[in-house]
């Protein structure tokens, strides 16, 4: 499978994991030919700065979209247009209409769309995803996820400006995942400057509560540390991981019930190589589409509400 992978920051996080499959030939994409060609000369892909190649060229099968959040809906149409499968990073869009537009488009479409709600594929997630829909714990009652982090990504900004977009969209599609969207919204920020902050952001539902912070103030000693507490009528899930500069988080989950504490046994996973694993075996016909653009407009509503009430009217 020939890919075209478009932008050199966060398309790097991609470009590791298709470095370690024998099955993928890569074309890194960037503005800048210096930076471009030392970015993919470190996973041994070619670069490139002529971007209407991604979509021109016959012998792209799909297009990897890691450019800023406002350039995603319009390349992920165009990209369809051509005839190419679309992998989006995390948010599909700055705005739900422009989200609207892919998802109505990626079902016009024999290609397929995928964005990278990474989240979904974190053994700890999976296993509060399951209990839900299983009821294994009874109705969820309260829901508590958070995430602390240091500035481990030289030059990203991580301030209030970003962090809703780029930090709790992913809290949001938990959030709405488990417990819908919500009657109501609690917000509360605070700046250090425009590159660090937090968010604090409750939710109300009819018989529920979920609860949702994210920080970037933490020393770089800290790492980035996250969870989620999970109440339930009969039980408790609550998940913790640590993540350094790898981007590989280790963590735990421990289910607690009127018989004890147990810890349930994760699976080793790095959510990144399993997300795009997925996207493999989707195009292949290996598997349905797990992370189609239909899939994440509550979420992105939940997020966007959420900006606009941190950050005022875009």
């Amino acid at each position: 499978m020939k890919i075209a992978l478009l932008g050199t920051g966060f398309g790097q996080a991609h470009a590791a994991v298709y470095a370690a499959r024998g099955d993928v030939d890569v074309v890194m994409f960037g503005r800048d030919p210096d930076k471009t060609a030392k970015a993919a000369g470190q996973f041994g892909f070619a670069s490139s700065t002529e971007l209407d190649a991604a979509f021109e060229d016959a012998s792209f099968d799909l297009v990897d979209i890691c450019l800023p959040v406002r350039l995603h809906a319009t390349y992920a149409l165009r990209a369809l247009a051509a005839d190419k499968h679309v992998l989006v990073e995390l948010p599909l869009a700055d705005s739900l209409d422009d989200a609207q537009r892919v998802a109505e488009a990626a079902a016009r479409s024999d290609k397929h769309v995928f964005v990278d709600m990474f989240e979904r594929f974190i053994p700890a997630n999976q296993a509060l995803f399951d209990a839900v829909r299983e009821n294994t714990y009874g109705r969820l009652e309260q829901l508590t996820l958070w995430n602390l982090t240091a500035h481990l990504w030289p030059g990203a900004s991580l301030g209030l400006k970003v962090l809703p977009l780029e930090a709790l969209h992913s809290d949001m599609d938990i959030i709405t995942r488990t417990l819908g969207l919500p009657k109501e919204m609690c917000v509360i920020a605070v700046a250090r400057n425009e590159d660090s902050g937090a968010i604090d952001a409750t939710f109300r539902f009819d018989g529920a509560a979920a609860r949702s912070s994210v920080s970037s103030l933490m020393p770089m000693a800290w790492g980035s540390r996250g969870g989620y507490t999970a109440s339930f009528e009969r039980g408790v899930l609550d998940a913790t991981s640590t993540m350094g500069f790898d981007g590989k988080p280790t963590g735990t989950l421990t289910a607690y019930t009127a018989d004890g504490a147990r810890e349930l046994e994760l699976p080793p996973a790095d959510q990144y190589t399993a997300m795009i694993g997925h996207v493999m075996d989707v195009i292949e016909g290996k598997a349905e589409n797990r992370i189609a653009p239909d899939s994440v407009l509550d979420a992105l509503q939940l997020t966007l509400e959420l900006d606009q009430k941190v950050n005022g009217p875009s």
